[in-house]
């Protein structure tokens, strides 16, 4: 059973794998000044009583996090009714709610050996980040005829975020007109983002929402621009894949991209620069393979490509 958010969307991930899938509502504290902090801890104590209904009607063996707002009404549900709770960290630096449920957890796991400090470390194992096994299995040629791609032009993968970015998909679009048919582009813009582009050549690609094709697009990129959640970067770690990360400004994603960068496995850009920026950076890595493979080589070092087990041995 997975309990997420009405709106998210990871809803059609989890009800396409089979799995029962219930929405609750839950607060978000915005690290601003907004009137809509004045309505979060209504919407927290809603989701802490809906949440605790469910867990009451279910009654899960144990109940596993990876942090988000949703979570924390869940993980204090579940700690009132003494269900063994699990928290997993996969941010170089640990969010809000990790925070508040990790005091109530029973066994805590962590993508890097750094995040160890961030809790108590008689409940903490390094595990390294799951990614979906599927992802593996991706082939180039079949790519290519899928998404109906040349075999001799370079492939730019642009992985706007599951709820998609408006600015950087924006500025992606203003690159890849720059850029022409030099390069082709398959551009994710996120659910509900998509963009009408009548001049783009017939290399660019875009879609909302790619389910098991992802396998293909990794499969077929010979570098990616990307958002900086670390879900989506220990799975180009896993795979390899050099990358030009584009964090939200004043995130925690500009923590991941920063450590992603000190690793020599990819370059960060601030969505703020112009489009002829990231179109110069983008020539530049095509146009030296052998960064491109030290970028590569450094990224196959970042993640445990056993992770998946690891979690799996660690809470049964």
């Amino acid at each position: 059973m997975w309990i997420g958010t009405k709106d998210g969307p990871e809803r059609r991930l989890i009800e396409g794998a089979g799995l029962k899938f219930i929405a609750i509502t839950s607060g978000r504290w915005r690290r601003f000044i907004t009137w809509r902090n004045l309505l979060t801890p209504f919407f927290v104590l809603r989701g802490l009583i809906e949440a605790f209904i469910i867990l009451c009607r279910f009654w899960p063996d144990i109940v596993i996090s990876a942090g988000g707002f949703v979570a924390v009404p869940v993980i204090w549900s579940a700690w009132l009714l003494h269900i063994p709770i699990h928290i997993h960290q996969m941010d170089w630096q640990p969010g809000l709610a990790n925070k508040l449920s990790a005091p109530l957890a029973k066994t805590i796991s962590v993508t890097f050996e750094k995040s160890k400090s961030d809790f108590d470390p008689r409940r903490v194992t390094v595990i390294g980040n799951p990614v979906r096994r599927f992802l593996f299995a991706g082939s180039a040629v079949i790519a290519r005829e899928n998404f109906g791609l040349r075999k001799e032009t370079p492939t730019i993968l642009v992985l706007g975020g599951g709820t998609g970015a408006t600015a950087l998909n924006q500025l992606v679009i203003e690159t890849m007109l720059m850029l022409g048919d030099r390069v082709q582009f398959l551009h994710i813009t996120g659910s509900g983002k998509s963009i009408e582009v009548p001049q783009a050549p017939n290399t660019y690609h875009q879609f909302s929402f790619l389910n098991k094709e992802i396998a293909l697009a990794y499969a077929a990129a010979d570098l990616v621009v990307s958002r900086a959640g670390m879900g989506t970067l220990t799975e180009l770690a896993a795979l390899g894949l050099p990358a030009i990360i584009v964090p939200i400004p004043g995130s925690h994603q500009e923590a991941n991209a920063e450590f992603f960068v000190q690793c020599g496995a990819a370059k960060m850009f601030d969505e703020r620069q112009p489009a002829t920026s990231l179109s110069d950076l983008i020539q530049s890595l095509l146009a030296d393979q052998n960064q491109l493979q030290r970028m590569s080589a450094a990224m196959l070092k970042i993640n445990d490509p056993q992770a998946a087990q690891r979690l799996v041995d660690l809470v049964l």
